[in-house]
């Protein structure tokens, strides 16, 4: 049956075919059109957020976090610019996401009108794909592409620009089904020729990263590394992968991660990796992993393959069924990688123990982790920012459920409020805990009136050292002494907070913290929890007068 709908009405239900409930947005003018389809349907939330880049950060974690793209809408050159901040980590993130933006109307395209952008230009260094709408008799063509491009393959984000005048044409529209993701299986021969080369191994090493999460492969990936006694790096910020407390588990390679743990990896030499590009973060610059090791590479996309090292095998399969394929193959485990699991294993645990020792004066960030460690469930979400604070939770959190961490590879600052606020949106029984630095959680302080308005309850835990702490450790490193844009105010976040309605409190010391989360944990209210922290603990591995020696 064909009706004849408007282009805004045909948007609104593709989305609801493609089972879309929520749109993060800030409003415009461009595309109110679309904003009273969505208002007249009434099936989907329109989540209004207090700035752009805030909206789009929301829609890139409700994708990791509802197992759906995330769909983010603002309006022209100025909203897109300031979206475009969510789309670039939604790119590096591998994470399904749909973007609509308003367009000046098309009568006045090419005149420099009011807002205007090459959309196109300017998103597709950063998108699968990008495309603007200009026949309403495509609306249903391209919409429903726009979603499968999405979702298909390496997933990432893609954007449709919206002339403001197409938005109430009509045209004809025909009910197509939803899309099905495609999970291709890996060639027989392929998976002959890793198991071959795995066999070969004296110290084999499995390096998991997204794409072991985007497939729900995290159960095979723990089958296949208790039938092959093989211990398995989580790449960077994919730390879920497998229960870190599981045997298995020999740490986590990122930001300030410890000396022990890198060894692992250089100490491989055969490395089995799953569904990760090898990023300048996983690999540390690039330096990581030894020219001599054995590389089996199985990742969905096969230009990741090869991008980075060259594999001695490279598949290219859905990270499940590859799984599923090697768990029905014929390898067959050595004692020697019992040993060396176990070896690991301990060398991972001595690394990140954290002895019970509060501080009454003063904040020791293990005792912070090791707090939220013991009263967080474990099926609680933790999402943060980029920043130094990080590493803290990188190294000596144990995330034991699968999709319990929701972090930005691509490192973005102001990630961690928004990000917690679509987690718990998308799965609201559970605790959700964000993570951020004083400068990220200004970059995205605004948010907090989203999450009192739409009756979130997350918890912000806002690590504040009045400055910006990774680029200070950077400028001390190269430049010792020579402090310039690094130092901030001492901001008053818990006045912030309060000021917005939201319950806060300020702790200076961790022997407090405990109490302190426990409370916002009983409030079914957002709770904001400042932790001054000492400036001279500039990260995990160093303070900062180690660089004035």
């Amino acid at each position: 049956m064909e009706n004849n709908w408007t282009v805004a009405k045909q948007i609104v239900e593709i989305m609801k075919r493609e089972q879309i409930d929520r749109v993060f947005s800030v409003p415009g003018e461009s595309f109110l059109d679309l904003m009273d389809e969505i208002y007249k349907d009434g099936s989907i939330d329109f989540v209004a957020a207090r700035h752009e880049g805030g909206a789009s950060f929301m829609a890139e974690a409700y994708g990791k976090a509802s197992k759906k793209p995330g769909v983010a809408a603002a309006t022209r050159g100025v909203g897109a610019s300031n979206l475009a901040i969510g789309v670039h980590t939604a790119y590096q993130d591998s994470t399904p996401m749909v973007v609509f933006l308003g367009q000046v109307e098309r009568r006045f395209r090419g005149r420099e009108g009011f807002q205007e952008i090459e959309l196109e230009q300017m998103f597709a260094p950063m998108t699968k794909w990008t495309y603007e709408l200009t026949d309403p008799g495509r609306t249903n063509e391209m919409v429903s592409r726009a979603f499968r491009i999405a979702q298909s393959g390496r997933p990432g984000p893609v954007v449709i620009s919206l002339p403001a005048d197409l938005l109430g044409e009509k045209s004809a529209y025909k009910e197509l089904p939803g899309y099905q993701v495609s999970r291709p299986f890996p060639e027989v021969n392929e998976i002959n020729q890793a198991v071959e080369l795995l066999q070969t191994a004296k110290r084999p090493l499995i390096v998991a990263g997204g794409g072991v999460l985007l497939s729900d492969a995290e159960a095979l990936l723990q089958r296949f590394a208790e039938k092959t006694n093989i211990p398995v790096l989580a790449s960077f910020r994919r730390h879920d992968v497998i229960p870190n407390n599981h045997e298995q588990y020999v740490g986590h390679s990122g930001l300030g991660t410890l000396p022990a743990i890198l060894d692992t990896a250089r100490q491989a030499d055969v490395v089995l990796a799953i569904g990760t590009r090898f990023s300048e973060i996983t690999t540390q610059s690039y330096s990581l992993f030894s020219e001599q090791m054995t590389l089996l590479h199985i990742d969905i996309d096969p230009d990741t393959l090869g991008k980075v090292y060259p594999p001695d095998v490279g598949v290219t399969a859905d990270a499940a069924k590859a799984l599923t394929a090697l768990l029905e193959s014929t390898v067959q485990p050595k004692t020697e990688w019992k040993e060396w699991a176990k070896q690991r294993r301990n060398a991972y645990l001595e690394a990140t123990a954290i002895p019970d020792r509060p501080h009454p004066d003063t904040v020791d960030m293990q005792q912070i982790i090791r707090n939220m460690q013991n009263i967080l469930p474990e099926d609680a979400i933790i999402t943060n920012d980029a920043g130094n604070f990080s590493a803290w939770l990188h190294n000596y959190y144990q995330f034991h459920n699968a999709h319990t961490y929701i972090g930005p590879t691509s490192g973005a600052m102001g990630y961690g409020l928004p990000a917690a606020i679509a987690a718990k949106l998308a799965r609201p029984e559970q605790t959700v805990v964000s993570l951020s630095g004083d400068g990220g959680f200004m970059m995205t302080v605004q948010e907090l009136e989203t999450a009192k308005r739409e009756n979130v309850p997350v918890i912000a835990l806002v690590f504040n050292n009045s400055m910006y702490g990774t680029i200070r450790m950077h400028q001390e490193k190269q430049f010792p002494g020579h402090v310039i844009g690094t130092s901030l105010a001492d901001i008053d976040f818990t006045g912030l907070a309060e000021a917005i309605g939201i319950r806060s409190e300020r702790i200076k010391d961790d022997a407090s913290f405990a109490d302190a989360l426990k409370r916002a944990m009983e409030q079914k209210e957002p709770a904001v929890i400042e932790v001054i922290c000492d400036p001279e603990k500039i990260s995990v591995l160093s303070d900062l007068s180690d660089f004035h020696k």
